[in-house]
């Protein structure tokens, strides 16, 4: 089943059991899909949906973080719940030795050796990585292998 039937399916789901917190944080991720889906005048298949879901997980995450610097218990949970249901959406995340042998693998296959070639291992490792990773700490796992 797409993802996005699926999503449909979890928010019929939760209306009927009655779970608005969930039925909410379903409804902002059908929403930013169909944001995206009009304003690019296209049908979105799952992995433009996954980049989605990868974006909005990312916002919570740098949301979730201020909030708990500023001492918003109130605020850091709604961010807290709002990312468990969002991630349960995104494929499995990738385990650090994982990431750690894709990006070997593409610093070999690209031939990169300085600082100057990290835009082609992050080409090679965006597609297998989106949703299944967070890429700014991928983006510094690059950097460190780039400048050893």
């Amino acid at each position: 089943m797409a993802l996005k039937d699926t999503l449909q399916q979890d928010m019929k789901t939760a209306m009927r059991g009655g779970d608005k917190p969930k039925l909410g944080v379903i409804r902002l991720i059908l929403a930013a899909i169909k944001q995206r889906e009009v304003d690019e005048r296209i049908e979105l298949d799952d992995a433009q949906v996954t980049v989605v879901l990868d974006k909005m997980s990312k916002q919570r995450r740098d949301s979730l973080e201020q909030y708990e610097k500023a001492g918003r218990e109130d605020l850091a949970a709604q961010e807290r719940f709002e990312l468990e249901v969002i991630q349960t959406y995104l494929p499995k995340q990738l385990e650090d030795a994982e990431i750690d042998a894709l990006i070997n693998t593409a610093v070999e296959a690209t031939g990169a050796s300085s600082m100057k070639d990290m835009g082609k291992v992050m080409g090679q490792l965006k597609d297998k990585l989106q949703g299944r990773a967070d890429m700014g700490a991928v983006s510094g796992k690059i950097k460190a292998r780039l400048s050893a």
